[in-house]
């Protein structure tokens, strides 16, 4: 028995970056003898177990063969005669496909890259060092997922480029639909995790290049050819603008729902075959309606659709909300349902920032409609409600009529706070 650590924890220390987790690979062994050791079987595809210390992955070594359409057409065997090499073969990358023998890693997990034996029969190394995304052997195009791997890999380590032979062979599995068989969670998880890289502009483009944009996510590869109205940026397209967008959220380290909601702000944008002239006009509503069936069909989480339809329907009034005045601030406010969750709402103002900045010069310029909007709220939000009410219930005033004295009370405050504002 010989175990192995492997993937992004070796490739991570190569690069001199921090620890991802470890993940081990044991060969050798069977499932008998992990659990006869202590090791939790946690693995219901594939032999995993979970150390009975440390809690980490520990799989057996095994082969992967294709079975049927879609990623989990697959026949796993597990077998104490599957080779360490037999295994790396499986995996995605070369860059992933590197083992350091477990006697080199120290308890802590580490490992010296100048004397440990390392395992790299694909050559990772080398990519590694010309910073190149390339694929292990043709049994990339057994598992569509890793379309979007490639992808998130390329948002993550963005100067690195795709092998063309790996373009290639993406693209040729795009045109023969593997990537229609994805289901839901896959999809999402990986897009997800590749809007919370470094760089997601990359991930788009490299899923437009292969052509997966298209199948999973035309509305926004409808996005590229619409030019930006003539008050933006016209040098640029909505596409290019898109991209501009997610990587300014990205640098001001925004989380996921703000990120989402930049990602889908401009749906409404983008051409379609019942709609060959781009149009800005009112492109917020038409959005909604394309963001709304985009989230049921890859079943994005309600917290997040919920703050980029918000995003999507307000984005433009927001951007106009330094003309308004303590009445349509109100309004806006409202509608944004603010006053109920503030803190969603700080969200939304991010996620405008960001759409404002993805403009080419704008990256750094200030954005006070987020200043202005936040002490909007405050001010509102300092209105004690309770003694309103009870003031307007000694009046003899009943439901509607007390919630308009509360909201008479809250566009003074507002009117008031706007005035030294």
């Amino acid at each position: 028995m010989q175990t192995y650590l492997v993937g992004g924890a070796v490739r991570d220390q190569l690069l001199g970056l921090p620890d991802s987790d470890r993940d081990w690979v044991v060969v050798g062994a069977t499932a008998q003898q992990m659990v006869t050791r202590g090791f939790m079987p946690v693995g219901r595809d594939f032999p995993v177990f979970l150390h009975p210390d440390t809690r980490e992955e520990y799989a057996l070594a095994r082969t992967e063969r294709k079975s049927g359409p879609g990623y989990r057409g697959f026949t796993v065997h597990a077998a104490p005669g599957v080779t360490l090499e037999e295994d790396l073969a499986r995996r995605d990358l070369t860059i992933n496909a590197i083992a350091v023998d477990a006697c080199c890693v120290s308890p802590g997990g580490n490992f010296d890259p100048a004397s440990a034996r390392l395992i790299d029969p694909f050559d990772g190394q080398r990519d590694l060092r010309q910073k190149v995304l390339r694929h292990v052997t043709e049994a990339f195009r057994e598992d569509p997922v890793r379309i979007l791997r490639v992808a998130r890999f390329a948002a993550r380590f963005f100067d690195f480029s795709v092998a063309k032979e790996t373009q290639n062979l993406m693209r040729g599995m795009v045109a023969h639909g593997e990537v229609n068989a994805l289901v839901p969670e896959r999809v999402w998880q990986e897009l997800a995790r590749g809007l919370m890289e470094q760089r997601p502009s990359r991930m788009l483009e490299v899923l437009r290049d292969c052509g997966a944009l298209a199948v999973l996510l035309p509305e926004i590869d409808h996005l590229w050819g619409v030019p930006q109205p003539p008050q933006h940026h016209p040098e640029i397209d909505t596409g290019a603008h898109l991209m501009l967008v997610l990587d300014a959220a990205a640098a001001c380290a925004a989380p996921l729902p703000v990120r989402f909601a930049c990602l889908t702000h401009d749906l409404g944008k983008g051409t379609t075959p019942k709609d060959q002239l781009p149009r800005h006009i009112g492109h917020e509503q038409r959005g909604v309606r394309l963001l709304r069936a985009l989230c049921d069909r890859w079943r994005v989480p309600v917290e997040l659709r919920e703050l980029a339809e918000i995003v999507a329907r307000e984005h433009g009034h927001v951007h106009a909300s330094g003309d308004l005045n303590a009445g349509a601030v109100l309004r806006l406010l409202e509608r944004c349902d603010a006053i109920r969750k503030p803190a969603r709402f700080a969200h939304v103002l991010q996620a405008c920032e960001c759409d404002a900045r993805g403009r080419l010069g704008f990256e750094t310029q200030p954005y006070p409609q987020r200043q202005r909007l936040s002490h909007a709220l405050e001010a509102v939000l300092a209105v004690r409600t309770e003694p309103i009410a009870q003031a307007a219930l000694s009046r003899g005033l009943t439901g509607p009529a007390i919630g308009e004295q509360i909201r008479r009370v809250r566009l003074q405050a507002l009117e008031e706070a706007l005035a030294v504002s």
